[in-house]
């Protein structure tokens, strides 16, 4: 059981909000195989507060029945704007907000926004402050973080001053990478940092992120360090399944077959069917395309499947992949370990949320 705030999620492993991907169908896939919460991908707050009515981009605010409890993360620059947008936010009915202090992408550094604010404890202490008393009490109000800006003694100070302070201020749960801002995606996250933190605060609910590549990783950081829970990131792209798999070797049992060629085939086709109710069908396909990249590393023909994904031009071109590669049913093939690269800077917040100079290009784990 995990707690966040009021919340009680009965598996301790989360769908991560990630820049250019959990977007409502991908999150939708992820609670119909098991996910008990997903965060929604990140959102500016002058963007959040500039929305309109529009059909092209009403999927940004879009809540669905099945999705509860669902988080929006909000990422931004000044204290004054948080507010606005997170009551904005919980309108559109988001059940928890979560601040994002730990995106290390140079343009959001360079914009004083999300890792930035590991650097100034005191104007990210009044961005929570502000939130958690702008937000109803009864929507948990959590953080996501970095281990610090760099690896010096005053960054890990500052670190501890804000984390003291968020726990103080009455959030309910905190999210730590365990790499600094300085290291973005180079080099192991530290999860020993993470064991440190949970045992200075045993009361807390703190989850840890980095270096999740599939369900064993889940497991296995939960049970080395201690934590409440972990945060599935890049290990869940195009592997809904991450969830139901850490279930199973939660519960003590073995490590389930992976998906069939069909089981894999239906996922997709219910992902690209998510993905045009809010998309347009370019828009939908070029979405599922990135996706079905990784879907493909499941087929048995993992390499020739993922170059099909990669020529996809348009849905018939991408309903051409399926009837020549999930046609016939087959078992599919746990994806070759160790380790998933970040998936290049895809642009795709830059590109959704206007102007795009307020965007970010970088998934966030």
């Amino acid at each position: 059981m995990l707690r966040i705030g009021h919340l009680k999620l009965d598996l301790p492993v989360v769908q991560a909000a990630l820049s250019g991907y959990s977007d409502w169908p991908m999150r939708a896939i992820a609670r119909r195989l098991g996910a008990p919460y997903t965060i929604c991908e990140v959102m500016i707050d002058t963007f959040v507060n500039s929305l309109k009515e529009r059909e092209r981009t009403r999927h940004f605010l879009l809540v669905t029945d099945e999705d509860h409890p669902a988080g929006a993360q909000l990422m931004g620059a000044d204290p004054e704007e948080f507010p606005l947008a997170a009551r904005r936010l919980v309108d559109a009915g988001f059940d928890v907000i979560d601040i994002n202090f730990g995106c290390p992408v140079k343009k959001v550094l360079g914009r004083c926004r999300g890792g930035f604010h590991l650097g100034q404890p005191d104007v990210a202490l009044e961005i929570i402050r502000r939130v958690r008393d702008a937000v109803p009490d009864d929507r948990p109000v959590t953080l996501k973080m970095r281990r610090g800006v760099d690896d010096t003694a005053e960054s890990e100070d500052k670190f501890f001053q804000v984390l003291e302070g968020a726990f103080a201020s009455g959030l309910a749960a905190v999210t730590i990478h365990g790499r600094t801002v300085q290291q973005r995606y180079v080099g192991p996250s530290n999860w020993n940092f993470l064991t440190r933190v949970q045992a200075m605060f045993p009361e807390e609910t703190i989850l840890g992120s980095g270096d999740l590549f599939c369900a064993e990783d889940c497991v296995r950081m939960i049970r080395e360090t201690g934590v409440r829970g972990v945060t599935a990131a890049r290990g869940s792209i195009g592997n809904p399944w991450i969830f139901q798999q850490a279930r199973e070797l939660l519960a003590g049992r073995p490590l389930p077959p992976a998906p069939s060629v069909f089981e894999q085939r239906d996922v997709i086709e219910q992902h690209l069917a998510c993905a045009e109710q809010v998309y347009s069908e370019q828009r939908a396909t070029r979405q599922l395309r990135k996706f079905g990249m990784r879907y493909a590393d499941w087929h048995p023909a993992g390499a020739k499947v993922r170059a099909a994904f990669i020529s996809v031009k348009n849905k018939s071109s991408f309903q051409d992949v399926l009837k020549t590669w999930y046609a016939e049913d087959a078992a599919g093939a746990y994806p070759s370990l160790p380790g998933i690269p970040k998936p290049p800077d895809t642009g795709m917040v830059a590109e959704n949320q206007q102007p795009a100079s307020q965007g970010i290009s970088s998934p966030n784990e």
